[in-house]
């Protein structure tokens, strides 16, 4: 099993390893890409729920992501989030390697790239996985090093797991579903976070943070810095430029969430992209069906069997064949469409 340094370790070098540099047609071509300045922003804070799954509704829709305000997460959590995700980060070499795994089922790892066992080309990041709830489970795992990281994480992942489960409840009744029906559907919630670090690129148009993707989950919520753009989203083919909003969460529609809605909702295919002079944080916290959960558009959304786009299948079957493919390989959910 292969084993990269982390690029958060320090690369002394004025050009880009050759094992990052991706192919002339597959580069960002970051000279092509516009901001994205209509990003929809929805106020948890309305007073008019009807507004709130409107809104939702056609962001869904059109987009498969929105931006998120007043939406209960305390800001002083959210600042202390990305400070002591700096901090780990800046830990010397030998702490943070006390963490490093490949092994995509381990609970708590701290790894590079994406899939090393699959890809050809290596990606400009390192991240922490950590998995969140039960949180009594999983939190003993977590680094000691910085002191405040389980405390400070801790009150963040229960946070913003309320947020999770408030949204999938306006998701829910903004397909005309009951409130309840995605949380209840889905069995227990599980939730992963993926903290991602991207430090500053000598050639960043040759390389990726992350390439083209969409999620395997149901929902993520999505914690960015504020100083450095990175996050791109592809809409009406084209990759646009998300400028952090303060204060807000980016959330964007999972694979199941595509599943479930028919298709009616899409899951967003983004990417993150470098930057030469400073690194870029972001923390993504995943919700996601139960392993043994059973996904299935429910026959409110379906008038005629006839009119199913995807087959019954569980998430842990899902998942399984996410990670036993490169991530830019193509959307996994096609593998799941009923064949005609």
């Amino acid at each position: 099993m292969e084993t990269l340094l982390l690029v958060s370790n320090g690369f002394r070098c004025s050009t880009l390893p050759a094992s990052y540099v991706r192919p002339e047609p597959e580069r960002p071509k970051l000279s092509e890409v516009a901001d994205f300045f209509n990003a929809p922003i929805v106020d948890l804070g309305s007073a008019d729920p009807i507004l709130i799954a409107r809104q939702i509704s056609h962001a869904c829709q059109h987009y498969g992501f929105f931006q998120v305000i007043n939406h209960g997460v305390a800001i002083e959590s959210m600042e202390k989030m990305l400070e002591v995700t700096r901090d780990f980060f800046h830990l010397p070499v030998e702490e943070k390697m006390k963490l490093y795994s490949n092994d995509h089922t381990k609970t708590t790892r701290l790894s590079t790239s994406s899939n090393l066992q699959k890809e050809k080309i290596h990606n400009w990041r390192d991240y922490l996985r950590l998995h969140c709830h039960p949180l009594d489970k999983f939190v003993n795992e977590w680094p000691t090093n910085p002191t405040s990281f389980k405390e400070i994480v801790s009150n963040y992942s229960m946070e913003v797991r309320k947020l999770g489960l408030r949204l999938q409840e306006v998701i829910s009744e903004s397909l005309g579903l009951e409130k309840e029906y995605i949380n209840s559907s889905l069995g227990e919630a599980g939730q992963h976070m993926a903290i991602n670090y991207y430090p500053a690129c000598p050639e960043p148009e040759l390389t990726f943070g992350l390439p083209a993707h969409t999620d395997p989950n149901t929902l993520t919520i999505l914690l960015q810095d504020t100083q450095v753009t990175g996050l791109q989203l592809l809409k009406d083919g084209k990759w646009l430029s998300v400028k952090p909003f303060p204060n807000a969460f980016v959330v964007n529609i999972g694979d199941q969430l595509q599943a479930l809605s028919n298709s009616k909702y899409k899951s967003t295919w983004h990417r993150a992209v470098v930057n030469a002079q400073k690194a870029r944080i972001s923390i993504a916290t995943f919700l996601c069906p139960s392993n043994n959960a059973v996904i299935k558009a429910p026959s409110q959304l379906i008038k005629d069997p006839s009119e199913a786009i995807y087959r019954d299948y569980t998430y842990a079957e899902y998942y399984e064949k996410f990670w036993s493919r490169n991530l830019d390989e193509g959307h996994c959910l096609e593998l799941f469409k009923i064949q005609e």
